[in-house]
């Protein structure tokens, strides 16, 4: 496993963003593990979270200029801290969300920060994607943005789940939608990852189990 994807689980597992037992994703399926950006409640943690997305895009997008896009909630945080990481990395890019409800008084409209004009570039920043649906929220909320096109999304674990089909539900919103969705680590990472001590057996049993059943094919 290469030395960024192990200290990358490491971080998610010591700030409480990984975790294991019973759990309900968006799609409704019911998972034995749980990854939630909103359990990152530290100064620290949210920073080093921002430095690894950083390094995903410059990776995968480079030193192009995009408008980087934070879903409510749990998007926000992480779609500032990217910015502020890229920043130092000597690309200063805006960023904006969406509010749950528009605001009908003051500047009004759904959208707090920059908002993307004709001809610019959308970075969708996520925590995960299970079966696609929360990226197929967020397309329908940038639709209105006329002009603007969605370069890629990134998320921080890509569960390998199929989506509507077979296939993954990453490989859909690609198909679907003409655009990618990189992520810092998979579900087999992190299955690697605990299999290197004896104490994860039951819960890399569970995962292999659910992946069984919900894993895509394709």
């Amino acid at each position: 496993m290469e030395a960024y994807k192990r200290e990358f689980i490491q971080f998610l597992e010591g700030a409480g963003v990984l975790k294991f037992g019973d759990f309900t994703a968006k799609s409704g399926r019911k998972i034995p593990y749980f990854i939630n950006a909103g359990d990152i409640k530290t100064g620290d943690q949210i920073a080093k979270l921002g430095e690894f997305y950083a390094k995903s895009y410059l990776e995968k997008v480079g030193n192009r200029r995009t408008v980087l896009y934070g879903p409510a909630y749990k998007g926000i945080s992480i779609s500032v801290s990217a910015a502020i990481a890229l920043s130092k990395e000597g690309l200063d890019v805006p960023f904006f969300f969406n509010r749950k409800e528009a605001k009908d008084h003051g500047e009004g409209g759904v959208f707090v920060g920059y908002v993307p004009k004709a001809g610019e570039e959308i970075v969708i920043t996520e925590d995960v994607i299970t079966a696609g649906t929360a990226i197929r929220e967020s397309v329908n909320i940038l639709s209105p943005l006329e002009g603007t096109k969605i370069a890629a999304a990134f998320i921080m674990v890509d569960r390998k789940e199929k989506g509507k089909t077979d296939k993954s539900a990453l490989s859909e919103v690609a198909e679907e939608f003409g655009f990618p969705v990189y992520s810092v680590v998979d579900v087999y990472d992190i299955i690697e990852y605990l299999e290197e001590d004896e104490k994860n057996a039951e819960n890399v049993e569970r995962i292999k189990n659910y992946l069984a059943v919900n894993g895509a094919k394709a």
